[in-house]
């Protein structure tokens, strides 16, 4: 049973971690530390759930084998009838649990748990791409209501007609990104639109983008590899100035995260006589001088992020279509197509996000090799 016994062993290797991580979230210092502790006991949850899920399958395999052992050495044909429905039952859970564990061992993206800011953009097709971003927006306003989460719109520009040009909206609560990440890209239409007076069909499209909510932006300094050093200021200002040495000089080696460079930052700082003041002006300095070049990058990942997300609004690139006269809407990406157009549109979109949920788990347990 190699393959089993890849499973249990990689089990095994996590159980040692949840112990530890049980022990941890009652520790006082883990418990002060709230970013800490929020990180632990989300894994003690996860692997809570793991934990589950293997004494299940041990139960099992275990079961497999007290049966067969019955139907090999017991004569009592009671007992062998009930050891073989045993058996039968065991053998239909087994690979039904295998798969459960398989995906709960694929590594979850942290960024799954955050919360999102989404964008719907009017693309091809005018007034009618205009009337099918508004579709979009209640379909789904209608399912974060359904599931219980916040939404809120943060900016919109209407169409002529009705629906939006654009539309952007936050919404909130649990584990939002990790369901709705799969709805960026481009969401074409074909129907007839009301706009039109001879009942030819048209196709329009909007762009849908879907972000995660980013980290608080922190500076991030270790005070220990600045190197100080300090001389006497220069310049005018009595006979005080060359005797004391109350100019400070800092250097720190800053990685510069957009090329992984290490540079040295230098600043002086000569503005007082007090040289502990001048030290914490230079530091106030450093910190100033890191966040404009760090969040520059941060701000610039997330243009890039958006950008990727939302390609031109063409036709081609598209990821879904919804079709109205046949009533039916496709996901290009996995081939998925439901008939319930309009129950879709109502925010009934669950079935389509588990599908592209397994096939991504799937993609991800080919790369794992599970």
């Amino acid at each position: 049973m190699p393959e089993n016994n890849n499973i249990i062993e990689k089990l095994d290797g996590l159980e040692a971690r949840y112990e530890e991580v049980s022990t941890l979230i009652t520790d006082p210092d883990v418990i002060a530390d709230q970013a800490r502790y929020v990180k632990l006991t989300k894994e003690w949850k996860d692997l809570g759930d793991i934990m589950n899920a293997r004494k299940r399958y041990i139960d099992c395999l275990n079961s497999i084998k007290e049966a067969k052992d019955i139907l090999t050495n017991e004569s009592d044909a009671d007992m062998k009838e009930m050891a073989r429905l045993e058996l039968q039952e065991c053998e239909e859970q087994r690979p039904k649990l295998e798969e459960e564990i398989k995906i709960l061992l694929v590594p979850k993206d942290p960024e799954d748990a955050k919360n999102v800011q989404m964008e719907i953009r009017a693309g091809t097709g005018g007034d009618e791409a205009c009337l099918f971003a508004g579709d979009l927006f209640n379909m789904y306003k209608r399912y974060c209501d359904s599931k219980g989460w916040q939404l809120s719109v943060t900016d919109t520009s209407e169409g002529a007609v009705g629906g939006f040009k654009e539309i952007d909206f936050a919404v909130s609560g649990a584990d939002v990104y990790g369901v709705l990440k799969y709805e960026s890209g481009v969401h074409r239409v074909q129907r007839v639109p009301v706009t039109e007076s001879n009942g030819r069909m048209q196709t329009s499209a909007a762009t849908v983008a879907v972000l995660p909510e980013a980290d608080k932006f922190e500076v991030n300094i270790n005070e220990g590899d600045i190197k100080w050093d300090t001389f006497r200021s220069s310049g005018a200002g009595g006979q005080n100035v060359n005797k004391v040495e109350s100019g400070v000089r800092l250097r720190y080696p800053w990685k510069n995260p957009n090329t992984g460079v290490v540079e040295e930052i230098l600043i002086e700082c000569t503005e007082t006589r007090d040289q502990p003041k001048n030290k914490e002006r230079a530091l106030s300095r450093l910190y100033t001088f890191i966040h404009d070049r760090e969040h520059q990058k941060y701000v610039d990942d997330i243009a890039s992020r958006r950008k990727s997300l939302v390609s031109s609004g063409d036709r081609s690139a598209k990821i879904r279509t919804y079709n109205f006269p046949q009533g039916r809407v496709t996901d290009h990406r996995i081939g998925y197509t439901t008939h319930d157009l309009q129950g879709f549109l109502g925010g009934n979109i669950q079935d389509m996000i588990d599908a592209l949920t397994v096939a991504e788990n799937a993609e991800k347990m080919k790369e794992s090799e599970l």
